[in-house]
């Protein structure tokens, strides 16, 4: 395979620090394809200002956020192209999609569309999916209309996108194991209470009041379990200050955002990962407990879904009663517990960071013979 130049079209996650405001995933997928390809990310909310810097053997194109961000986008990108020609667009996340569409149409470059959140899902209930306005479903049709290839993480995200017509193909975003290593499954002491880890910004599609009446249910139920929760609130503190969140005491932790050494370490001392969302396109988080050594039981979205039952336990979207019910039935039942760790890590480290970036290249490599021929 020949070496290509390679535009990846991002909303953001690629803080020029490396460390915060970023997206492990997408770095993890820049440091390896930048290991063998001429890689430009082109960021259209990283910073408010346009500039450029290097990250990870990439060059980083910041649009900035003002006005006009298409316009920015458009120009940057085809000043880089009219310097060296593009071989292949990449975007990640739905409106992205949308300006890789206007980059094929006007410079003539292939596009690869990864749809990796609510693309194809309406929640208007919870403000959230392209389908929940006129905007959204035609920047969605754009975006594929301009892709040469739709790609998505999971069998649920494929099924989805079958609704709307596009044959999509299953490519995960993995873990890096040499930035997070492998650990063996670990045996939990049955003297302390159940080490319930959560990871997800606070707001509606993540459902935490599920997460939070499934904690009171086990608290009812008599079973001792401390819950660590990691992640950026949008909500304004309303969660922590309900009822139900307030009457479970010090049995959780609320976090907020956690660097990734802080996060591992909660992870490490994890009997169990909670999933409570009504949508997920993966979570790299159950990927990440799954390397981890630490299964996962969660609402039927995303790697849940695709893991349960061997892998993941997976309940019905919403139900607290479900998911305090299964977490209660591995709390006394080590042998299971250890079971779903080690099959969901087997198949986490089948599908690593390392499977994601050569995945992706195949099929660069694949539209830009089509397209050559």
């Amino acid at each position: 395979m020949s070496r290509m130049k390679v535009g990846l079209v991002l909303p953001g996650g690629v803080d020029r620090t490396g460390i915060d405001r970023v997206i492990p995933a997408l770095l993890w997928l820049i440091e390896r394809l930048a290991r063998r390809q001429d890689v430009h990310v082109f960021a259209t909310r990283q910073e408010p200002k346009p500039s450029t810097w290097d990250l990870l053997g990439a060059r980083v194109h910041n649009v900035g956020t003002a006005r006009g961000t298409a316009r920015r986008l458009l120009a940057r990108f085809a000043g880089e192209h009219a310097r060296a020609r593009f071989d292949v667009v990449h975007a990640f996340f739905g409106v992205c999609g949308t300006y890789a569409a206007f980059m094929r149409w006007r410079c003539g470059v292939p596009v690869v569309f990864h749809a990796a959140g609510g693309e194809f899902v309406t929640m208007t209930d919870v403000d959230y999916g392209m389908g929940g306005t006129w905007r959204g479903r035609v920047a969605r049709r754009l975006a594929i209309a301009g892709a040469q290839r739709v790609t998505v993480a999971t069998p649920e995200m494929r099924r989805l996108a079958g609704t709307h017509g596009v044959d999509a193909a299953i490519v995960p975003l993995g873990v890096a194991l040499d930035r997070w290593p492998v650990a063996e499954p670990r045996h939990r002491d049955l003297a302390r209470p159940f080490r319930l880890l959560h990871v997800g910004d606070l707001r509606p599609v993540k459902d935490q009041e599920t997460l939070i009446g499934a904690a009171v249910a086990l608290r009812n139920e008599r079973v001792p379990f401390e819950l660590d929760i990691v992640g950026l609130d949008t909500l304004g503190g309303a969660l922590q200050r309900s009822a139900p969140a307030l009457s479970l005491g010090d049995s959780v932790r609320w976090h907020g955002v956690l660097r990734r050494e802080p996060l591992r370490a909660l992870m490490d001392q994890a009997d169990l990962l909670i999933v409570s969302s009504r949508h997920e396109a993966g979570p790299l988080v159950v990927l990440e407990g799954a390397v981890a050594g630490v299964p996962t039981v969660g609402t039927a979205v995303g790697h849940v879904a695709e893991f349960a039952p061997n892998a993941a336990v997976a309940v019905p979207v919403g139900d607290a009663s479900a998911l305090a019910h299964e977490i209660a039935a591995l709390a006394t039942n080590e042998p299971r517990r250890l079971l779903l760790a080690r099959e969901a890590q087997r198949r986490a480290v089948a599908i690593d960071a390392d499977y994601t970036a050569s995945a992706f290249e195949a099929i660069y490599e694949e539209i830009r013979s089509t397209s050559r021929r």
